[in-house]
């Protein structure tokens, strides 16, 4: 079997663009060296040494069940075996990023697509672009929780439908996952607790979100957050914070048309502002931020 493309953004004079890829391709498990293996254990056992009483329970709880450990690279054949009896999820192996439709394509059927190829050794700390490691790690253990799987289809179809509408309806759903499925929080009794999985996979990110004063966090609001740009290349000014994985779900299931219409010509609100009408958990100092870039 020919070992898949390795599917980068690429570097010009602009900056990093991003490079599409629409492939579906087997993991070619037997291809991956010594060295992937341990970069994958660095970042596993880092992350897992870093996460207990800043991840989620159901996160750290549905990692142990899936079996996924630092020794090697999991191969998702494995881990499709429980998804599908428990959630009726499955991995797929892709080359890199995804065009926009195809990514809700597959969220609306279940299929979650996992880059099969991991970051260089030099790369331990920051990546532009998602990999085995942030897919794997990051967004994987949580399609084992029903209620969350469930969010994660919705979300999917409503995308397909997003994507119909129009750029303006797309970029508002598009901060949706933003801010939950990749920066979000969730308040627990024990307190604010990562879920998201673009801080999961991050040392500094895991440690940024609850412990600096520079952040706000904001209580979610469907609308407030789909009107709200955000950063790429930096911490996250906002993070908002769920109640419940049922609260996620709930807000997706009515039909965001007329949101779309509500929201239609209104200016977006910055990522680092706060709004009257805010559930304010902390209030950020604004450290540290860039005052141009948002999204």
């Amino acid at each position: 079997m020919n070992t898949p493309n390795r599917i980068e953004h690429q570097m010009t004079d602009k900056g990093y663009v991003p490079v599409y890829t629409t492939a579906v391709v087997d993991q070619p498990w037997d291809s991956y060296t010594k060295t992937d293996h341990e970069v994958w254990a660095t970042l596993f056992k880092r992350q897992r040494e870093l996460l207990p009483g800043r991840a989620s329970k159901e996160f750290l709880q549905t990692q142990d069940e899936m079996g996924m450990g630092e020794h090697a690279i999991p191969k998702f054949s494995d881990l499709n075996a429980q998804l599908k009896v428990k959630t009726g999820w499955e991995i797929i192996a892709v080359e890199g990023l995804l065009p926009e439709l195809a990514f809700f394509d597959h969220l609306a059927n279940r299929r979650f697509p996992v880059t099969w190829w991991i970051r260089k050794p030099e790369q331990l700390d920051y990546l532009a672009e998602p990999d085995l490691f942030h897919d794997l790690f990051g967004h994987v253990p949580l399609l084992m929780d029903p209620v969350f799987a469930d969010y994660m289809e919705a979300y999917g179809k409503g995308g397909v439908k997003a994507h119909s509408l129009g750029p303006e309806a797309l970029s508002q759903l598009t901060r949706l996952y933003w801010y939950t499925v990749e920066f979000g929080l969730i308040n627990t009794g024990e307190g604010l607790r990562i879920y998201g999985a673009g801080i999961l996979s991050s040392k500094g990110e895991s440690i940024h979100c609850l412990e600096s004063n520079a952040p706000n966090r904001i209580g979610f609001d469907l609308l407030r957050v789909m009107n709200t740009r955000y950063r790429i290349d930096t911490y996250q000014k906002t993070y908002f914070v769920i109640d419940s994985y049922q609260q996620l779900f709930d807000a997706t299931l009515p039909d965001f048309i007329p949101y779309y219409e509500q929201m239609a010509g209104r200016e977006s609100t910055p990522a680092g502002q706060v709004l009257d009408s805010d559930k304010v958990f902390n209030r950020g100092t604004g450290e540290g931020w860039l005052h141009d870039g948002d999204v």
